[in-house]
């Protein structure tokens, strides 16, 4: 596997996912009961956006730097611009994005667990550096995929975070089939999904399958397109699903990706209920 999410931190697709997850926490720690968290494809938590990757990439430009010096930008993501600021220290110029390990470990309460799985070593070592020592977070070297579905608690409170990098042909059949066999189980497990827009065809068979494979659970879709789904060998967007999502998420998500979307001429956000 050659994909570094240093490559792309603090890019569109980020925005979009990291605004959603705030947003989502936020929603279901008004509940006090206690909140179990797993995270299939965490990353290394952290990125330094002065490092070669991010700088050979340039993507952060137009995304999470765009954001901080904005003053267009919606309600929506002022959780992740405080969030940014934290963890740069307070400092004016953003040169660490924070990944979703991160953020989670930030907002955990006392009674809140954060299990962190990472495949690639290097970036697995690099996680339980960042938040391994943070209370209530467990990292592990290995398949999130496989370690989700033999940790997930039918009676917890739980929140499963999808976010693979699509190099594998069956990572798309993989979700699937964890977000059915998982609400099985335990069918009021809240699920946030993150995947590429690159063709209709691909995102389309995947929404069909991830329906089936999940009624009768309510299923939420974010979708963030830059461009037209034209050419399948770019990330022409991005899009979110989350399965049994709390109310009031719809507004906020909108107006967060309508604002990211906006830099493209051919940009278009919407936020739609499926099924």
């Amino acid at each position: 596997m050659n994909y570094r999410h240093a490559f792309h931190a603090g890019n569109f697709a980020d925005l979009v996912k990291h605004a959603a997850l705030l947003h989502l926490l936020a929603a279901l720690q008004a509940d006090k009961a206690p909140l179990r968290i797993i995270d299939t494809h965490a990353g290394s938590g952290l990125y330094d956006l002065r490092g070669p990757q991010a700088q050979r990439s340039g993507e952060a430009q137009a995304g999470v730097m765009r954001m901080m010096g904005a003053g267009d930008r919606p309600e929506a993501l002022d959780d992740l611009v405080r969030a940014v600021t934290a963890a740069n220290d307070g400092a004016g110029e953003p040169w660490l994005y924070p990944g979703s390990p991160w953020l989670i470990a930030q907002a955990l309460r006392p009674a809140d667990t954060y299990l962190a799985c990472e495949m690639q070593a290097e970036e697995q070592a690099r996680l339980a550096q960042v938040v391994g020592a943070m209370p209530g977070v467990r990292t592990l070297c290995g398949d999130g995929f496989a370690e989700a579905a033999q940790v997930l608690d039918a009676k917890a409170r739980q929140l499963v975070l999808i976010d693979p990098p699509f190099e594998k042909a069956d990572d798309y059949d993989r979700i699937a089939v964890l977000a059915g066999e998982t609400l099985a189980r335990s069918p009021k497990t809240h699920f946030l999904i993150w995947l590429p827009l690159k063709d209709l065809e691909t995102f389309d068979g995947f929404l069909r399958d991830l329906e089936d494979a999940c009624e009768p659970a309510p299923l939420l879709v974010v979708e963030a397109r830059m461009r037209p789904l034209g050419d399948p060998m770019k990330m022409n967007g991005c899009a979110l699903v989350l399965i049994n999502p709390p109310d009031g998420l719809e507004a906020p998500l909108q107006a967060a990706a309508d604002w990211v979307t906006a830099v493209e001429p051919g940009g278009q956000a919407r936020v739609w209920a499926l099924g």
